[in-house]
């Protein structure tokens, strides 16, 4: 404020100088050259006077933090992948994998409401889509009672432009083709017809043998048997992705809005790859040796889901009424066929193998919300929900030797009624929030085939929130969050068909209920005119959350799923954004962690620290070339479960670009994705359980790209979306959310 007080008292100097100057003259001149002399006199005093206001770009709110994606010049040239790099709390490495407060566990929301294809296929979809199809971006750390239940560590929200209505058609086109020969294609369309806005958008992702090649080698020692397992595989996964969506939006009257979208994706994988076991004692006598070969002929996934929205708007500014309907649909094909070869001894009495996996989910969701103002700086929201979930699968198991054909089909209905409030206070230096949430559960289990008895379970969550904020100074803020939320198991959780191979049986478990995690967290930002500063200290714990069980019975491993997990995680996470110079900015986004994992009926526990960093650096230099240097990677070793413990890995990523035509319609870019190193390397090790091993894996790493994105047409509106629909985010393990 400070910045633009003197900026304006400057300029009313000039302006009081000229005028001063011209009354002085307008004495001796006549009426003709005065008019001459006094656009002189205003010329010369207004010259080298220039007024630059920038836009801030990050703003804290109570529940949420927000980067104006509009206010970035960079904006026009850039994907939204490569605006998400510079938003505080999300860090995105060479490979595109995307993290929100350092970590995977995470939704995406499209314009407020839930989004299966971008949260699904993040990568493709975000890295073409320009940002400037982008208004802002929202990472969303803590949601109030209307979805803070639904799973998740945080939402990240992409809010779409909107503009005035102008009738017209606009779109763009984007492209990327990389070294792996993996061709990106995305393509949208926005045109308006009287009150009738629509937007279509089409993109392909594909994926090569060459892009998706894979090893790991795997070293085990079984405790109880004292035996040493040696294996290798050496595969890759070629395919490609389709993903579209259609939205539309009409405009009642100035009080009613009535919104509709369809979409989804499709993609069908070809996985294949070969690989050889070796068993031997403790003395290192072999025991055991194979070699086998895996295919999946008929692997394939499809998700759509159509929505429909009515929102109401009353007289009462800032009072709305809106009511969603969300029906989502999920088909999930597998058949996976292993053949062996090479038997040396072997402890199994079948030379192939083939397994088929059908699975369906479907669900649909009703949601009423009404948001009313109570008066200044107060405000309500109720609403209540309704989920209906059904899974069912069928799954088989032929294996060619003597073994008999297993066979199994489950079926898995949950029924969600939830209601929830909340309280919203905002004044000129406090801003608070505070809701309750209820939910009650229905979960039911049931084997067509008769081989098990019919269950159920009845649950009731009590889900708190609350959130306060604190503006010390115009530029400086700070807040204190509290929030719980709910993880409830999917499908591939609970599914109880026994998958079987020479080393490995494993099924789910259908007795799995929901669990609860709560975190507090208080988050400090500074936002200067060069440097931007965030820093964010937070707890987070569970106790009874679903975890894998992983046993040994002599040489062959046993997993299945069980709520018994205990997490704690203390983490500090910091962010800055510098402008040390005019077409400069660095930004470094990490999160410091320490993870505790128990299982107290086992007395395991696994636990240690890491740092997740990224660092990005932007230059501008002549001839509108601009330069991107970035640095990625985790630090220490980090547990991921009860069981394993991630190590070390690093990566770095460097591109160049110009853009052409009028209004830098016309982008291209250049890029190399760890051009000294062709491969990536990560490991894990096993540190509790029956059995020790230690699993190296390589990916393919270096890799160039080109990419072109055009934009067209002058239309400067976008389809209109209520501000509030449905988001439904609390499942694990299923196939409605990505593993």
């Amino acid at each position: 404020m400070t910045y633009y007080k003197a900026l304006c008292l400057s300029l009313l100097l000039v302006v009081e100088g000229g005028t001063l100057a011209a009354q002085n003259q307008l004495q001796t001149q006549s009426d003709s050259s005065r008019v001459q002399r006094d656009s002189i006199t205003w010329n010369q005093e207004l010259e080298g006077v220039e007024i630059k206001a920038q836009r801030q770009l990050i703003k804290q709110e109570v529940d949420r933090i927000g980067y104006d994606v509009q206010a970035d010049d960079e904006s026009k040239t850039q994907t939204v992948l490569d605006m998400l790099r510079k938003v505080p709390m999300v860090t995105v490495d060479g490979q595109d994998n995307i993290l929100v407060k350092g970590n995977s566990n995470f939704k995406i929301y499209k314009n407020g409401h839930y989004d299966p294809n971008l949260s699904k296929n993040a990568k493709e979809v975000l890295k073409a889509m320009p940002a400037s199809m982008v208004r802002r971006i929202e990472v969303i750390t803590d949601p109030g009672a209307r979805e803070d239940a639904e799973g998740v560590d945080a939402i990240l929200n992409i809010v779409m432009v909107d503009g005035s209505k102008l009738d017209g058609l606009t779109g763009v086109v984007s492209a990327t083709y990389t070294s792996l020969n993996h061709p990106n294609l995305y393509t949208s369309l926005t045109g308006q017809m009287g009150k009738l806005l629509l937007s279509v958008d089409y993109g392909y992702g594909g994926m090569s043998s060459k892009e998706t090649e894979n090893s790991q080698d795997t070293e085990r020692t079984f405790l109880e048997t004292g035996n040493r397992l040696l294996a290798h595989s050496d595969g890759s996964n070629p395919g490609g992705i389709h993903y579209a969506n259609l939205n539309a939006s009409y405009d009642l009257d100035s009080l009613n809005l009535l919104s509709a979208s369809f979409g989804g994706y499709f993609y069908k994988l070809n996985v294949q790859g070969d690989g050889w076991t070796k068993m031997s004692n403790a003395a290192s006598q072999p025991l055991y040796s194979f070699s086998n070969h895996y295919w999946m002929p008929g692997y394939s996934h499809s998700s759509w889901n159509g929505r429909l929205d009515y929102e109401h708007r009353t007289r009462r500014k800032g009072e709305r009424l809106t009511l969603s309907y969300m029906l989502a649909l999920t088909r999930q094909h597998t058949d996976q066929e292993n053949t062996y070869d090479d038997l040396v001894n072997v402890p199994f009495a079948y030379t192939n193998s083939l397994q088929t996996e059908r699975e369906r989910f479907t669900e649909h969701t009703l949601q009423a919300d009404w948001l009313r103002p109570l008066g200044k700086g107060h405000q309500i929201e109720i609403g209540a929900k309704y989920i209906d979930r059904n899974n069912n699968s069928h799954n088989t198991q032929d294996f060619y030797g003597s073994m008999p054909t297993t066979e199994n089909r489950f079926e898995h209905t949950t029924r969600v009624l939830a209601g929830y409030a909340d309280y919203i206070y905002n004044a000129e230096k406090w801003s608070a929030r505070a809701g309750l949430r209820y939910e009650y559960s229905y979960m039911r289990g049931s084997y067509p085939d008769g081989t098990n008895a019919a269950f159920s379970h009845r649950l009731n969550d009590w889900v708190p929130q609350a959130s306060l904020k604190y503006q010390l100074t115009p530029s400086q803020s700070l807040k204190l969050n509290y929030t719980t939320s709910i993880n409830r198991p999917g499908i591939s959780y609970l599914n109880p068909a026994v998958s079987t191979s020479p080393n490995v049986v494993q099924q789910g478990n259908p007795l799995l209920v929901s669990s609860h995690s709560q975190s507090l967290s208080l988050i400090y930002m500074y936002i200067g005119q060069r440097l931007t500063l965030q820093l964010a200290p937070s707890y987070r714990f569970s106790n009874g959350g679903i975890a894998a069980i992983q046993t040994a019975q002599g040489d062959v491993r046993y997993l299945t799923y069980d709520n018994v997990q205990r997490y704690r995680r203390a983490s500090f996470e910091q962010y800055v954004q510098w402008k040390p110079f005019d077409g400069t900015t660095l930004v470094i986004n990490n999160n410091l962690r320490y993870e505790h994992y128990a299982n107290p009926n086992l007395d395991y526990r696994n636990h240690g620290w890491s740092d997740n960093y990224y660092a990005n650096l932007s230059q501008q230099l002549p001839w509108k070339l601009r330069l991107y240097l970035m640095v990625y990677g985790k630090i220490g070793h980090s547990p991921t479960s009860i069981y394993y413990m991630q190590h070390t890995y690093y990566g770095y990523y460097a591109s160049l670009q110009r853009s052409f035509l009028k209004g830098d319609r016309l982008t291209v870019r250049i890029g190399a994705n760890n051009p000294f190193n062709k491969h990536i390397t990560s490991s894990a090790e096993t540190v509790n359980g029956d059995y020790r091993d230690f699993q190296t894996s390589w990916n393919r790493g270096r890799s160039f790209s080109i990419s072109l994105t055009w934009r067209f047409g002058s239309l400067k509106a976008s389809v209109k979306k209520t501000e509030h629909s449905i988001e439904n985010d609390d499942v694990v393990g299923g196939i409605t959310k990505g593993q």
